[in-house]
């Protein structure tokens, strides 16, 4: 049987919340404690275990505490590729980096 796994923004969030609870609760942290090492709210921490929404720089500011900030690093990150020769490399045309108006 094939398995299909169609995530949304908001199960995503869920997850996400989820997990980071589980990590603060892993490392001994109350909420408050999260909150004095990352430089957050308190009020933050607590709309983001209860509804999963943050700010993306507050959410990085928790990551750092919790030791999982290396984990958003690679999420814009383009696959390395592998040529079979230097041929097949030089053939690849560069990626332009803006836009041209035509």
């Amino acid at each position: 049987m094939l398995a299909i796994n169609i995530s949304t923004p908001k199960s995503i969030m869920q997850d996400l919340k989820d997990k980071f609870k589980q990590k603060r609760l892993s490392l001994n942290l109350t909420q408050e404690g999260l909150s004095n090492k990352s430089g957050v709210s308190l009020g933050s921490i607590k709309r983001f275990e209860s509804s999963g929404e943050i700010s993306f720089e507050s959410l990085l500011k928790v990551a750092l505490v919790l030791n999982c900030l290396d984990d958003f690093k690679n999420i814009a990150n383009e696959k390395d590729e592998q040529y079979d020769s230097m041929e097949d490399l030089l053939k690849i045309k560069p990626i332009k980096k803006r836009g041209a108006i035509k």
